[in-house]
């Protein structure tokens, strides 16, 4: 999934620590939203939010309803700002490539947007049919239920997907510290290579000048 270049939420920032809007972009995004409530009900029916997300992103129109679906609750045909809110955060995090850190940071609300059956558990299909959001492999999916199903049963209750989202938020900043010290090997090594580079020059400078003082000594 894409954010299209050029729509209003490229312009948005989320914050990467805590994976949440500044009160400007919320004040902004609240205004954009009263702009596409066309029928003034202060919620988006599935019409209006088709075109959004058509709009904003590379989404088809199964992706987009299942999208819908999933913010829709209350089935009631229609969603409101709150949920309007969470789905923008959660398009914005799968750009700036902040999944797990928003399943972290966000795992109660997640995990209530995933378990659809009412039952408060999650299973294998809920995250299959949303992996396309958060960006879920199918190599993790089976690490997770084989690793943190505690009780056997393909379905995870909070505590055990909340024990998932600790686990791959330590995966996730021992990555991010692998690849700043790769970052600092690759920038001493420029360093050096720029300096062995300056070195040789110099080097060959110097050589031509003693050629040419000894050829004005020799004339």
């Amino acid at each position: 999934m894409k954010l299209k270049p050029g729509s209003f939420l490229w312009y948005l920032y989320l914050d990467k620590l805590y994976c949440l809007l500044s009160l400007r972009n919320v004040k902004a995004l609240l205004e954009y939203f009263h702009l596409l409530d066309v029928h003034r009900n202060k919620t988006l029916n599935d019409v209006l939010f088709y075109h959004f997300l058509h709009h904003v992103t590379n989404l088809n129109r199964r992706q987009i309803m299942t999208v819908f679906n999933m913010l829709d609750w209350n089935a009631l045909g229609e969603i409101g700002f709150d949920q309007f809110y969470m789905l923008v955060c959660i398009l914005l995090a799968h750009e700036n490539h902040l999944e797990e850190q928003f399943i972290f940071r966000h795992s109660r609300p997640v995990f209530e947007l995933l378990a659809l059956d009412g039952e408060l558990k999650i299973g294998v299909e809920n995250f299959h049919r949303y992996k396309f959001l958060f960006n879920i492999k199918k190599k993790e999916l089976q690490e997770l239920f084989h690793d943190f199903d505690i009780t056997g049963d393909r379905r995870l209750t909070y505590k055990e997907f909340k024990l998932f989202t600790i686990f791959t938020m330590d995966k996730y900043q021992e990555r991010q510290t692998a690849e700043k010290e790769n970052e600092k090997e690759k920038a001493l090594l420029k360093k050096k290579t720029l300096h062995e580079v300056n070195v040789s020059q110099k080097k060959i400078l110097l050589g031509i000048n003693e050629s040419q003082k000894t050829c004005n000594c020799n004339c």
